[in-house]
Formats: C-alpha cells, structure tokens, sequence
C-alpha cells in the first residue's frame, strides 16, 4: 500500500498544467448532447438560445447604466456591444446595407466558442451551440434599441476555416 507521499508525487499535477479550456470543450459537447438527448431538437435550440439571453439583459443593463441612456441608434449600439465584447468576440464589419425597412451587418466574427467548437468532432459550426450567440445577439439589441427597432435576426452564414472566422450577419428590421 502507498502512503500519501508517495501517491501525491506520483499524481502531481502542477496548476499551470491544467488545461481549463479543454476541459470546458469536453463539458460544453455533453451539455449540448444532453439537452438534445433529454429534451429533442426544438427544446434543446430554445434553451441554448437562453442561455445566451440572459448575459445579454445584464450586458444590456450595464451598457445603459455606464452610458446613462436608455436607447441607442443602430450603429452606434453595434458599436458599443462590439466594444464592450472584446474579451469574448474579435468582430469586423464584412458591409452594411440599408433600406427603409431593414439594416443588415455582415459580420467576421471569431467568438470565444470558436475554439470548443473546432475542437469537439459532434459540434459544427453555426449549429446547437451557435444558439447561444444568436440569443445572446437578439437579446442585447433588443434591449438597447427598444422601439426604434420592429425585430432583429442573427443568421449564421458560413464557417471561414482559412481565416479561422464565421461570417454572420445581422438583419435589424425598422419599425
């Protein structure tokens, strides 16, 4: 039988070994199987999408607070959402379109479940785990534009391997 010495040297593990990231990918691939396994297809989407609204109302409370407004134009809520994101997205505007009842931004947009997603073989992109940026997206906007805004779309459009990017596209549809 070891004694506790032993077995500690022959475990040790130091804290900068821990890959954190990688043990995030493993549960955030069974989160989502899980889900889909418990719930089906439809409720799986809807609660991945509401995963990411609820950080999306709290985003948009500290952006009105630090702002001291209530609503935002379009633009310029794109731009403080983008800004205030950095830690979590890396995002530049593809184009932007607009006629009298739509304003669409495409987007190249590498988020933080970027990595997580290339790296587990069942998650694709703009996919189950996608859901949570476009509820996240939807939300924060709608918050931030209140009546200016009739609805908003986030759409994924394609996966860029060779830029390690997604491009997506934000449809705001005007009241």
């Amino acid at each position: 039988m070891l004694n506790t010495d032993e077995l500690n040297r022959k475990i040790l593990n130091p804290t900068e070994n821990v890959n954190a990231l990688r043990g995030f990918e493993i549960i955030a691939e069974a989160l989502v199987h899980t889900i889909y396994q418990v719930f089906g297809k439809n409720m799986s989407l809807n609660i991945l999408y509401q995963i990411g609204a609820g950080p999306a109302e709290k985003i948009a409370q500290r952006i009105k607070k630090k702002y001291s407004k209530e609503k935002f134009k379009i633009i310029e809520a794109v731009r403080v959402v983008f800004e205030e994101l950095k830690g979590f997205f890396s995002v530049q505007i593809k184009s932007i379109e607009s006629d009298d009842i739509k304003i669409k931004i495409v987007l190249e947009n590498h988020c933080f479940l970027r990595e997580p997603i290339k790296n587990r073989d069942s998650l694709d992109f703009g996919k189950s785990f996608c859901r949570i940026n476009k509820g996240y997206f939807e939300t924060v906007f709608k918050h931030l534009l209140g009546e200016e805004l009739k609805n908003i779309e986030a759409k994924f459009l394609e996966n860029d391997e060779e830029n390690n990017i997604c491009i997506e596209e934000l449809i705001f549809y005007l009241k």
